[in-house]
């Protein structure tokens, strides 16, 4: 059987925490569509939606209808190795978990992204938005990196990683100023 796999990824430009790739997989003539009608772009979605229809994937898991991984790379290898190594690494793990036969799948990737040259692939621009599969891997992807969010909060309070997920907002910015960086901080994002 042959396989399509969508591939995203999230927090590429937060100031704390991990950046997170999203590799769903699905066979080749599943209607994304049709089983998640509501997927979109992540990022276009309110977090009740998303965390909805992820649990949806987590059923189509549970049937054995799709497969996903999400992977993860710290922000110390963004700031030794930059964001765009990082997201490489996360994403040929994220591919090579799912599909080590690259002879049995075609993955299609958001924006730029690339994997790994074995792999038959296409790169959509805003695929995140015109490509189901790509959605929902942005989907998964945004869903678990923000829960990891809300648990390295209780780690590190002073922040409110709860709330703001690493991004730089204004409350983000004055607990920075209040107590320093802390070891989640993406220092190359600071200047």
């Amino acid at each position: 059987m042959k396989f399509v796999l969508g591939v995203d990824e999230a927090g590429r430009g937060p100031l704390a925490g991990p950046v997170s790739v999203g590799v769903v997989a699905v066979p080749e003539g599943f209607d994304v569509l049709k089983e998640f009608p509501e997927v979109k772009d992540s990022k276009k979605l309110s977090e009740k939606k998303r965390e909805k229809i992820f649990e949806m994937l987590n059923a189509r898991v549970a049937l054995g209808d799709a497969r996903y991984t999400v992977e993860f790379e710290s922000a110390e290898t963004i700031d030794n190795e930059g964001i765009a190594v990082a997201v490489r690494r996360a994403l040929w793990r994220g591919v090579n978990k799912l599909a080590p036969d690259s002879a049995l799948v075609h993955v299609q990737l958001d924006g730029a992204l690339k994997a790994p040259p074995e792999y038959s692939q296409e790169t959509i621009i805003n695929g995140d938005e015109l490509i189901p599969i790509i959605s929902l891997a942005s989907i998964a992807a945004k869903v678990t990196r923000d829960r990891l969010m809300v648990e390295l909060a209780k780690k590190y309070p002073p922040y409110g990683f709860e709330k703001h997920k690493g991004y730089g907002t204004v409350a983000h910015y004055d607990m920075l100023e209040k107590y320093g960086p802390c070891v989640l901080h993406r220092r190359s994002f600071l200047h």
